[in-house]
């Protein structure tokens, strides 16, 4: 069996390696081969080019990019048709994969979208036209398959890989040692992004804050993971310039860690807030985007949900603090976590709220490598 990926960023490539993985231990001698990271790569992925490649988020910024994107589109599209798969998933990345999935089942290719776009959020509509794209959609979340459904989209919920791995939480002693960290006293995390452009807008927002906190707060440790090397070196050089490193402690990936050991987290909405839930770890949730981008959001009136982040739209209530674009500030976001980090008892009902969530997003952990063979086999 050949399967051919097409990942977008590095939450993509956590998605695609847990794939990977399930898929070879029902199909031990199935190939695989696309763009990818470096989970998937060690999963047995081969990479024609890296995920990062695709890592551009907002209308302002993708349409900077557009050209190369078009150009890499293309080189993709004959890579694929030359490895002849069984079957093609696009991971994530919405803007990319499906007019690449569209291109790849008119040649009669097998095609899954794996991770739906946010049809919850805005233009519910885009259901119908995706299944142009894909023959089956893979859903992360329980509230999506009915959105589909009254398009008549196969779209299995398949549950969250990650919910699944992070069902035995990690002692928080342990993931201190492992980051040498102190056993005693509070932690920080510090989660600003996945992608340069995320670090750029949010970096000097999130350090300022943090060393605010640790003002109001002294002997708080405060842990930076970061999601690959790019964004490592990024955020380093931004931590070194103001003068942080003795409060800020950077690493290379290892956020699961970082979250585990930490008392509360200042993060950047997106996967995070969601690995997060899943560590239980208490979150105030800050971003900021393009603000041409904002104000088309905003006056097309494109966003159909009252929350940005996934516990949030999870739960259907806000219950964990957002700090967006205006309000995320330094001084907002050094309010938000003290709040949180003196508040044991509001700390304590947030983590009874994410394992409720948590068990909310549990499935077979096959379900999606299940669905994708049956695909590739014709037996559904």
């Amino acid at each position: 069996m050949r399967i051919a990926l097409v990942a977008g960023e590095a939450s993509g490539d956590l998605l695609g390696a847990a794939l990977i993985e399930r898929i070879k231990a029902l199909v031990p001698d199935a190939e695989f081969a696309g763009v990818a990271g470096g989970q998937m790569i060690e999963a047995g992925c081969k990479a024609w080019h890296s995920c990062d490649e695709l890592a551009v988020m907002g209308l302002v910024e993708v349409l900077k990019h557009l050209p190369r994107l078009l150009r890499l589109r293309r080189e993709i599209r004959g890579q694929v048709l030359a490895f002849q798969p069984d079957v093609f998933i696009g991971i994530d990345a919405p803007d990319f994969n499906l007019g690449l999935e569209q291109q790849l089942k008119s040649r009669g290719i097998k095609t899954v979208h794996y991770v739906s776009p946010s049809i919850w959020a805005w233009r519910e509509s885009r259901a119908g036209k995706i299944a142009k794209s894909a023959d089956r959609v893979l859903c992360l979340f329980p509230m999506e398959p009915p959105i589909y459904a009254k398009y008549g989209v196969a779209a299995p919920f398949v549950g969250h890989p990650l919910a699944s791995r992070m069902l035995t939480p990690m002692n928080q002693t342990e993931a201190r040692s492992r980051l040498d960290l102190p056993a005693e006293g509070r932690v920080l995390a510090l989660l600003p992004g996945s992608r340069a452009g995320e670090i750029q807008r949010l970096g000097d927002i999130f350090i300022s804050a943090a060393l605010q906190i640790e003002n109001a707060m002294p002997g708080l440790r405060v842990v930076a993971p970061m999601a690959n090397t790019r964004c490592y070196e990024q955020f380093s050089r931004m931590v070194a310039n103001r003068g942080a490193r003795a409060v800020i402690h950077v690493v290379e990936g290892r956020s699961h860690e970082a979250l585990y050991a930490a008392d509360a987290t200042l993060l950047a909405s997106g996967t995070a807030a969601l690995e997060a839930m899943l560590t239980r770890t208490p979150m105030v949730v800050a971003y900021r985007i393009n603000a041409l981008t904002h104000w088309l959001v905003k006056t097309l009136g494109m966003l159909k949900t009252s929350w940005y982040s996934l516990p949030n739209i999870l739960a259907g209530y806000p219950l964990v603090q957002e700090c967006m674009q205006d309000q995320c500030t330094p001084e907002a976001l050094t309010d938000a976590v003290l709040a949180l980090l003196r508040d044991g008892q509001k700390a304590d009902a947030m983590r009874t709220d994410f394992e409720a969530l948590h068990r909310s997003l549990l499935a077979d952990r096959s379900a999606a490598a299940k669905a994708v063979i049956a695909l590739a086999t014709h037996e559904s």
